[in-house]
């Protein structure tokens, strides 16, 4: 467990290296067999301790804090901004990789520059209706339209 970040890092005892991303080549159910995985992986009910998540954001005049990196005044009313998403989630289509491309281009959060990543988190640490649904889906699967204070969202589970 990093002691600076709060989260799980996985350290290869051959190579010597460290990372944060679980190796892609474990399976979910040797990654809990790990030491320290009931600790730090596994939270109340065996759900997962964190989780980990990409978003596109697409603010509007009713969010708390209508601007972004690309609009310094959000006009467009929630319902423009669902019909936005709308259309993003259609050219999507279910693909992982053409969500992190409308992500880093699109999204009117700063974690575009990551293509929507916004790390690793846990219970409280997001606004409830999207630690909601972010916990709720499987891992590589995408949201419905999830709507907070900050504006809507389509999600996308990575961990």
């Amino acid at each position: 467990m990093s002691n600076s970040r709060k989260v799980p890092y996985y350290y290869d005892t051959q190579s010597g290296q460290s990372v944060w991303d679980p190796p892609e080549e474990l399976t979910q159910e040797q990654l809990h067999a790990l030491p320290g995985a009931k600790q730090y992986l596994l939270g109340e009910g065996g759900k997962p301790a964190q989780v980990r998540a990409s978003h596109l954001l697409v603010k509007h005049s009713g969010s708390r804090r209508p601007s972004s990196w690309k609009e310094p005044k959000i006009t467009r009313s929630k319902e423009e901004a669902i019909e936005i998403l709308q259309g993003y989630a259609a050219e999507i289509s279910g693909s992982t990789e053409k969500f992190k491309e409308l992500a880093s281009v699109h999204s009117d959060c700063s974690s575009h520059a990551n293509n929507g990543d916004l790390g690793w988190f846990g219970p409280g640490q997001m606004q409830k209706p999207f630690q909601e649904a972010t916990y709720a889906l499987e891992v590589g699967q995408i949201s419905d339209i999830v709507s907070t204070d900050s504006g809507v969202h389509l999600i996308l589970r990575t961990g």
